[in-house]
Parts: structure tokens; sequence; C-alpha cells
């Protein structure tokens, strides 16, 4: 396929960008060629929470529009064909078609934790002074401030830390824990509910489901670029 892409499908490749619509290994490829660093948009404006969103999606049980506020206490479900990508103060997010996700927050402020009940969310994280902590369904993660990949499904939690410091805890037996720092989604994990056939409750994983255009993105929504954004705009993980 040409590199040169005639006007109407650019138009519609990153109309699909914005959308956050990656799940299909083709569309990927096709926005590899189509993408360029100016296209993502600027820091979000102040007053909004969500930059996309598409289908059935709820906050705190109530239908959200294009201007429904997401505060760092709420509670967020979409349906099928309905991804999210949304900002609260220095974290962004995109979080997959049929996920159910559950913020927690002391001061009302920030985010201090999360429940990934079910699910697929991309996002990235403002520092923090002290650690929060995301649940998954087998697994408890502690992180400061890095960009993370994470599936919660019944038979098992897929964590990426794509990059920065996270703390991996299994839920299933919390002396099994791991500390994982990494530049560029080096060390992607699987957490199970049980010890796999190896006697292990964390094992490697591969790359998957989430590419480096969308961590430009969602970065670029609240003012940052992630640490591994080269001068030519082309990714690894775009395939």
């Amino acid at each position: 396929m040409s590199k040169e892409l005639d006007d109407p499908r650019r138009d519609f490749l990153v109309k699909a960008l914005s959308l956050g619509l990656f799940s299909s290994p083709n569309l990927v490829s096709l926005l590899q060629p189509s993408y360029a660093r100016d296209d993502a948009p600027g820091r979000l404006a102040e007053g909004r929470s969500i930059y996309k969103l598409q289908g059935s999606v709820t906050v705190n049980g109530r239908a959200a529009d294009i201007s429904t506020r997401i505060g760092p206490d709420s509670r967020i479900e979409t349906g099928s064909n309905s991804p999210l990508i949304f900002v609260v103060a220095n974290d962004a997010f995109i979080l997959r078609s049929n996920s159910q996700l559950e913020l927690e927050s002391s001061d009302g402020l920030i985010i201090d934790a999360f429940r990934m009940l079910s699910g697929r969310l991309l996002s990235v994280f403002g520092k923090r002074r002290k650690p929060h902590t995301i649940t998954t369904s087998t697994a408890t993660i502690g992180i400061r401030g890095t960009g993370m990949y994470l599936e919660s499904d019944a038979d098992k939690s897929y964590i990426c830390t794509c990059y920065g410091h996270s703390h991996i805890v299994a839920n299933a037996d919390p002396e099994i824990s791991l500390d994982v720092v990494t530049e560029h989604h080096d060390k992607p994990y699987y957490v199970l509910p049980a010890a796999s056939s190896g006697g292990k409750l964390i094992v490697p994983a591969p790359v998957i489901n989430h590419t480096d255009t969308e961590l430009v993105l969602v970065e670029k929504l609240v003012g940052r670029t992630p640490p591994f954004e080269n001068l030519n705009g082309s990714y690894k993980y775009d395939k």
C-alpha cells in the first residue's frame, strides 16, 4: 500500500485514531503510514473530561455525552462498540468497549486508586508524591507516574508497563510480587488466579492490543509526550 494516502481516506483514519479503534490489526497497519505527530490533539480544554466517545457509555449510571464531566471518583461503563477517551486531572485514558472501571479519590482532585472490574484500558498518569493502586481481577499494581495497558478478565490479567515503574502483586498470593521498570513495553506480564503448570502466578507475556500511537494521543491530551517518541513519528508498536 502506498504511503501517500488521498485526503478523504486520511481523514477517515485520523477520525478512527481519535475514537481509539485500535483493536483490529488491519486498522493499526493502515494508521502507520497516515499518522503524523501533528495529527495528535493538544491539551484537552479546561472544563472538559471527554475527548471522544462512541456508542453506549455511562458515567455514574447516567448516559454520557461529550460534555459529561468525569471526576476522580466516577464509575464508568462502556457497551459494545463504545470506546471512550477521557482525562481526569493529569491522567488520560482510552477505555475500550465492554469495560467497567471504578475510580477512587480521597480529596476529590486526583485519582488515588481504581478498580478495573472488566475489560481493557490504556492509561497514562502524571507524577505523584505517593503511589496509587490499580486493582484488576487477579492483580494489584502500585504506580507513581507511568504509561500502562491493562486487560482484566476472570481467568487472568494482562499488564504492560509501557514505560515507567510499577509494582505488581498477585491477588491469589500477596507474597508473590514483581517490581517492573521499563522504557518501552519491555516487560509485559499475565497475572493468573492460580498457579500455572510451571507453578507461577506472574508469567511473561507478549505485547498485545495497544499501540504507541495511542499512547502519544493520550499523553498529548494532558500536555505531555511519551519518553519513546522519536523525531520521524514512526513507532515500533504500531504493528
